[in-house]
């Protein structure tokens, strides 16, 4: 399904002349960046919408409307940062008009077909998960680019329109609630450690 979207993105080339290259141009960055962010996207993603395929569908979205906007943006750097708050966006919608909100569902059954559902089917995993989804959405959005995207504070800055110091606040903030929610979950089920 993910294989389709370079196509789906593309702009419209005239026959020739200098916005037929600058067309081609625009598919050839598409494509480029598709292909190198599309599967780390539709991770992300899937912490949020917990449904393959809506999370597929979502980052599909999300570079149609890059492709809208492509021209405003100059360098990888400012054109993956906007791609991903996309994706980010596009995850809240989907989660405000779907039947429940992230905060009140329980940990997806992700089956264990795929690489990301062999690590989600643990029981530790699957407590980390719904700690997770219990957090404050920007606490939230700030582990999950950080610590599982692997970005730094500024390339997370960048992507959720905060200064790079809201940002440090906000996973220092979520480390600390999300170490509490665990070793609550863990006390509860006798596995805790004691403070």
């Amino acid at each position: 399904m993910l294989g389709s979207v370079a196509g789906t993105a593309a702009v419209a080339t005239p026959a020739d002349g200098p916005e037929a290259e600058t067309a081609e141009t625009a598919d050839r960055v598409l494509a480029d960046l598709f292909g190198t962010e599309a599967v780390s996207l539709v991770r992300m993603a899937r912490f949020f919408v917990q449904d393959r395929a809506a999370a597929e569908d979502l980052v599909q979205e999300a570079f149609i409307r890059l492709s809208r906007h492509l021209h405003r943006l100059d360098g990888r750097a400012a054109r993956v940062a906007y791609v991903r708050a996309i994706v980010l966006n596009l995850c809240r919608d989907h989660n405000r008009r779907g039947l429940m909100s992230l905060r009140h569902q329980p940990p997806a059954d992700l089956g264990p077909d795929l690489p990301e559902d062999v690590v989600t089917g643990r029981e530790q995993s699957r407590e980390v998960v719904a700690a997770l989804a219990a957090l404050p959405r920007r606490q939230r959005d700030c582990l999950v680019l950080r610590y599982y995207l692997e970005l730094s504070p500024p390339d997370i800055a960048t992507t959720l329109g905060l200064s790079p110091n809201s940002v440090k606040t906000h996973l220092r903030r979520g480390l600390r609630a999300l170490e509490d929610a665990l070793a609550g979950a863990r006390g509860a089920s006798g596995t805790g450690r004691t403070r």
